[in-house]
C-alpha cells in the first residue's frame, strides 16, 4: 500500500473532540487505499505545563530527566488517537519514539535524528495494520535515554519519516489553512499560496514565519519530501493547502513570493574596533560560544587602522552577547571602544525564487520603504531574500508597504 504520513500539532488533539475530528481525517485517508503514520504534538499547552514543572522541582535540571518528562505529553495524545481509531473499527496502535525506534544523538532536548529503522512498523502494516500512530518531538539515544528533539520537533519527526518510508507525500494539519504571502493578521490582503518552493519555505521559516520549523524544511528539502500544510478545521480535499515541493513543480512564481518579519531582534555595534586579520573571529568566535544567535553583519570602512562592527541578534539574548563581549575584551582577545545597542529594532525581509533572474528587487523594496519614510539600519541579502533592520514601530507599516509594492495580493 502507498504510505501517507500526517502530522497534528497541538491545537488540532488539544481536546478529545479535535482529536476525534483528527482521527476523522485519518479514517478518510485510510478508505482511499493508504497505509498511514500519524505524528502527534502533545495536546495544546501540555509542553509547556511540563516544562513548568520541571522548572519548578529543579531549576538545575538533568536535561536527561527533562527530556523523559517533557517527551510524554505526546505518548497521552499517540494512546487518545490509537484508541479513538480502533473506536472506529480502524487497526491502529500507537508507539513511542523507542518503540519504532527513532534513533537520536545524545544532545538532550535538542537531539537530531540518526536513523529510523523500518523494520517495525512495516511488519505491523504486513499484519494488518492500518494506522501507526507514532509520539512526536521524540527518539532513543545510544545510550537508551529518552532524548526529544527541540520545541516544534513533531514537524521534523514528520519528515524524517516520510523521507524513511518514501511516503507519497507528508500533510502538516495545523491550525492555519496554509501558507500565506505574510502574516494575515498584519494585512488583510494576504494571499494563500498554492505551492511554494523548499528554499524559499526554508527562507520564510528562518526569518520568522512559524508554520513550518526550519530543520523540517532543511530535512524536505534534502530528502524531496512533497511537504503539505493545511487546516485542522476545515474539509479539505486533494487541492486543499499550500504545497511545499521542488521548483521544477512551479509553473510561474512571482518574483517576491513573500514578506516575513521577526518582530524581537536587536542591533549591537562595537565600536572602534581594531582593524586587522583575524578580528572578525576574535569577535565572533566569543558569540558562538556563549550561543548568540548571530544574523546580519556590516563592517564599517576602517579609519586610522579602527573600524565598527555592527551584527543583529534576537533581543532576549543581548544581556549574553554583552557579558560575551565584554570578556573577550579583560582577556585581551579584542579592544574596542563602546559597545552600542539598539532593542527596538526588527527585521523585515521579501523572500523569492524569481530574485535569481530579476533585477531591480532590491531598488523597489528602498523605494517602497522610503515612501512610508521608514529608514533602513542594516541590509543584508542572499540570492532569494533581501533582509532589513527597521525600528520596530514601523514593522507593520512596511510589511504592508512591501506587500503592496510586489502585488502579493494578486495570483502569478
Amino acid at each position: 500500500m502507498p504510505i501517507l504520513v500526517m502530522k497534528f500539532g497541538g491545537t488540532s488533539v488539544a481536546d478529545l473532540d479535535r482529536i476525534r475530528n483528527a482521527a476523522e481525517k485519518v479514517r478518510r485517508e485510510v478508505e482511499r487505499g493508504y497505509d498511514v503514520i500519524v505524528i502527534v504534538s502533545a495536546m495544546s499547552g501540555k509542553t509547556n505545563e511540563l516544562v513548568g514543572w520541571v522548572s519548578k522541582t529543579s531549576p538545575l535540571f538533568d536535561a536527561r530527566e527533562y527530556d523523559a518528562v517533557v517527551s510524554s505529553g505526546e505518548n497521552v495524545t499517540a494512546g487518545l488517537m490509537s484508541l479513538t481509531l480502533q473506536e472506529m473499527d480502524i487497526p491502529a496502535r500507537s508507539w513511542q519514539g523507542w518503540q519504532v525506534p527513532l534513533k537520536t544523538s545524545s544532545a538532550h532536548s535538542s537531539a537530531r535524528i540518526v536513523e529510523i529503522p523500518r523494520e517495525n512498523i512495516d511488519q505491523k502494516f504486513a499484519e494488518g495494520m492500518k494506522v501507526a500512530v507514532v509520539a512526536g518531538f521524540q527518539g532513543i539515544s545510544e545510550e537508551g535515554r529518552i532524548t526529544t528533539l527541540g520545541r516544534g520537533g513533531s514537524d521534523t519527526t514528520a519528515v524524517a519519516f516520510a523521507a524513511a518510508f518514501e511516503a507519497e507525500r507528508c500533510d502538516i494539519y495545523t491550525d492555519v489553512d496554509g501558507i500565506y504571502t505574510t502574516d494575515p493578521r498584519i494585512t488583510k490582503k494576504a494571499r494563500k499560496l498554492e505551492k511554494i518552493a523548499f528554499e524559499e519555505m526554508l527562507e520564510l521559516a528562518s526569518l520568522g514565519a512559524k508554520v513550518l520549523q526550519t530543520r523540517s524544511v532543511e530535512l524536505a528539502m534534502r530528502y524531496k519530501v512533497r511537504l503539505r500544510v493545511l487546516s485542522s478545521f476545515e474539509e479539505t480535499d486533494e487541492t486543499s493547502g499550500t504545497l511545499v515541493c521542488d521548483e521544477e513543480e512551479i509553473m510561474e512564481s512571482k518574483v517576491v513570493s513573500g514578506v516575513a518579519y521577526s518582530r524581537d531582534e536587536a542591533k549591537m555595534t562595537l565600536l572602534s574596533v581594531a582593524d586587522r586579520p583575524g578580528i572578525a573571529a576574535a569577535i565572533f568566535g566569543p558569540l558562538a560560544h556563549g550561543g548568540i544567535n548571530v544574523d546580519m553583519i556590516v563592517q564599517n570602512v576602517s579609519a586610522d587602522g579602527r573600524t565598527d562592527m555592527t551584527f543583529s541578534c534576537p533581543v532576549d539574548q543581548v544581556l549574553r552577547a554583552e557579558r560575551a563581549m565584554q570578556e573577550a575584551k579583560e582577556r585581551g582577545e579584542i579592544n574596542f571602544g563602546e559597545l552600542v545597542q539598539d532593542t527596538e529594532v526588527c527585521k523585515v525581509s521579501v523572500v523569492g525564487i524569481g530574485m535569481r533572474s530579476h533585477a531591480g528587487v532590491a531598488a523597489r523594496m528602498f523605494e517602497a520603504l522610503k515612501a512610508e519614510n521608514i529608514n533602513i539600519k542594516v541590509i543584508s541579502t542572499s540570492e532569494i531574500k533581501i533582509s532589513v533592520l527597521i525600528d520596530r514601530k514601523y514593522m507593520e507599516l512596511a510589511v504592508q508597504a512591501l506587500h503592496d509594492a510586489f502585488g502579493l495580493d494578486e495570483a502569478a
